[in-house]
């Protein structure tokens, strides 16, 4: 496949505030992966995913819609990730491979990881978390698994380094509901570090200005050639920053 781009920091520094208001860019998308029928980019911390109802504020689809614009390419959102969480964001360039790549995204059948810090530390070093949730407003709520209008939400973990208080943790998903880590790992008593929407204590914190959570890792299979196509992207500084001032947990 023509014009492979690996990730790259040049043009991509950026500072946010909760809130976005303080949210600058060089307006350049770091682009992890291209060819001529998809995209991967490293959407910074602050960034929205799509346009903001009501608001002009430039979003990951608007900037990279305007680089593509120049080569006479569009950009078709694959799936979404949260504004306050960095990493890998995939868009196709055409519609029919934009519905081939959601048919996959449905199916559940991409590998997505991020790397998260919850506070506290799991009693198993790796696990599986299965719980349900029914979407009330603009949050995800704990229901039953016989709700009818709840959602089957499924993830995998693993503990990649034990910090002072907290963890580090690598999360496979394998659903992908909205805020899905978030609400698990609260229900779970480790809540992610800077999630002031399920918690609301962690307006507190100041280590990082936002929610602890980076998409390090996808894998899809590419809606022309059918070859898995693999994208890492590495943490940004605000991220290993919190790590780094966590430390390693001291051995007893």
């Amino acid at each position: 496949m023509a014009n492979m781009r690996r990730n790259s920091r040049s043009g991509g520094q950026h500072s946010e505030r909760r809130g976005g208001k303080n949210y600058r860019s060089s307006r350049e998308l770091v682009r992890l992966y291209e060819d001529d029928f998809v995209v991967a980019i490293d959407k910074p911390a602050g960034l929205a995913a799509i346009p903001v109802k009501g608001s002009d504020a430039p979003s990951a689809w608007s900037l990279l819609s305007a680089e593509l614009r120049r080569k006479r390419q569009r950009a078709f959102v694959v799936h979404r990730i949260d504004r306050f969480t960095s990493g890998i964001m995939l868009f196709a360039k055409t519609e029919p491979d934009r519905d081939a790549l959601v048919r996959q995204f449905l199916a559940h059948s991409p590998a997505r990881q991020y790397l998260a810090v919850v506070r506290g530390h799991l009693n198993a070093k790796e696990g599986t978390l299965v719980h349900h949730f029914r979407r009330e407003g603009m949050f995800q709520k704990l229901t039953r698994a016989d709700d009818s209008q709840g959602d089957r939400a499924e993830l995998k973990y693993c503990v990649e380094r034990r910090l002072r208080a907290a963890s580090l943790l690598r999360v496979t998903l394998q659903t992908g509901l909205q805020n899905q880590i978030r609400v698990q790992f609260s229900a779970l008593g480790h809540p992610v570090i800077g999630d002031r929407k399920y918690h609301p204590a962690e307006a507190d914190e100041r280590r990082i200005a936002r929610v602890a959570l980076h998409a390090c890792h996808l894998e899809f299979v590419h809606p022309r050639s059918g070859v898995t196509v693999s994208v890492d992207c590495e943490a940004p500084p605000d991220f290993q920053a919190l790590v780094k001032s966590l430390g390693p947990r001291e051995r007893r």
